[in-house]
């Protein structure tokens, strides 16, 4: 048989083959590397599924990160964005946390930096400054008190002060501000994934499995929450899924945590609304970066202890709420 007789599936079927073998070594190699370092390996819930299933402990940011501090582990190795590993480092000074990929990111965290908080804190001094766990160390510390999106407005209740500067993410704001009878002051940030998902896409998504529950993140505009059956952080969905009757879900959130719901939840079905439900830094880590940041001890987070004492009253703040 020449090379033209040859058909593209057994190309493709080769390509797995080797991909998998490829794979295979550097799992290998990580749990070799782990056990070196006496390191734990932390994936947040929109990683890619081979990282899911690689790690340690899979969830939300800031879960993870207590987790970690609650853990004997020496090194914390945070598959996820930027913010998320500086969570980690806030909450476990002892330990050595990495993030396999630097250019891992949050574009809503970046949306703000710590000297335009500064200048609106000037102009809003009765204010009181609500943080969004998807920001900076340096904004976490700027700030009176953290929040997540699973327990936001359980934060925003609990302070006497009526009127609140809430940063950086404007729909997450909208959704608590309706929630609750607190006058906000809102950042103008936002999460593109969430913002790219429109009403037109659920009603598209609900036309198409008119007898799934709609679950979407609070993230999301109010527009597209209003049609949702329920908001919730990605644990908030995972739980739900678990507990509820139904057998199909429209998930309104970045198309990563599928995996774990279609992995924990067999025999039901989840639906992605919109192909645009994807964090393009979410899935810079793989494999190959995973076994390189613990080889190399790559790439620190370090962060000044006076920033890093402050961010951490603004956490431990919400935590005692």
């Amino acid at each position: 048989m020449n090379s033209g007789d040859i058909k593209d599936d057994e190309y493709y079927d080769d390509a797995l083959s080797l991909a998998s073998s490829i794979d295979t070594q550097y799992i290998e190699k990580i749990k070799e590397l782990k056990r070196k370092r006496k390191a734990i390996i932390l994936a947040h819930n929109y990683q890619r599924p081979e990282i899911q299933d690689l790690a340690d402990l899979v969830g939300d940011s800031l879960d993870l990160s207590k987790k970690a501090q609650a853990s004997d582990a020496k090194v914390v190795v945070f598959c996820g964005v930027q913010f998320m590993a500086e969570s980690a480092a806030i909450l476990s000074p002892e330990k050595t946390v990495l993030l396999p990929v630097k250019e891992a990111g949050c574009q809503l965290a970046d949306m703000i930096t710590v000297q335009e908080l500064r200048k609106k804190k000037k102009e809003n001094p009765k204010a009181v400054i609500v943080c969004y766990v998807n920001s900076s160390a340096e904004v976490k510390a700027e700030s009176d008190i953290c929040c997540t999106s699973a327990n936001g407005i359980g934060v925003v209740n609990s302070l006497k002060e009526n009127r609140i500067l809430f940063v950086p993410d404007e729909h997450l704001g909208r959704y608590l501000e309706s929630k609750t009878d607190k006058d906000f002051i809102l950042w103008r940030g936002f999460c593109p994934a969430h913002y790219n998902l429109l009403p037109k896409d659920i009603l598209k998504a609900k036309k198409e499995h008119p007898q799934a529950k709609v679950l979407v993140h609070p993230e999301c505009r109010l527009s597209v929450i209003d049609l949702a059956d329920e908001a919730f952080s990605t644990n908030g969905m995972l739980e739900y899924a678990k507990k509820s009757e139904a057998k199909e879900f429209i998930i309104g959130t970045e198309m990563g945590v599928v995996h774990r719901l279609k992995k924990e939840n067999p025999g039901k079905n989840f639906y992605v609304p919109s192909e645009n439900l994807i964090c393009s830094s979410m899935k810079l880590i793989t494999l190959k970066e995973v076994a390189e940041s613990l080889e190399k001890m790559r790439y620190k987070i370090e962060i000044p202890e006076e920033v890093r004492k402050r961010a951490k009253k603004s956490l431990d703040r919400m935590l005692e709420v």
